[in-house]
């Protein structure tokens, strides 16, 4: 289960935080995938993501995060675990 806040207070001149918690695999994949791709399309050009609370990620979403890095999207407070998964990913460290 992987479970999507957003974590700024919502202005346009803020730029938009989600804080994720849990495993991003399955289906939360293409669900994390939506809720990015629509922030970016709808309000900004840029988002970060907040990874202090990611248990896991599968292949699948580590994909989207290198999608996502192509994006200028900022991945904050990764677990050690979490950002050995991400050493590949462009702009996976803090």
């Amino acid at each position: 289960m992987l479970k999507i806040s957003r974590t700024d207070d919502g202005a346009i001149s803020t730029l938009p935080t989600l804080k994720l918690e849990g495993q991003i695999r399955g289906r939360w994949v293409e669900e994390l995938r939506r809720v990015c791709f629509e922030m970016l399309a709808s309000q900004h050009d840029r988002l970060t993501l907040d990874l202090a609370d990611v248990a896991f990620i599968d292949a699948v979403g580590l994909a989207l995060f290198e999608e996502l890095a192509e994006r200028n999207v900022a991945f904050t407070n990764c677990s050690m675990f979490a950002a050995e998964q991400l050493k590949g990913v462009a702009n996976g460290r803090e």
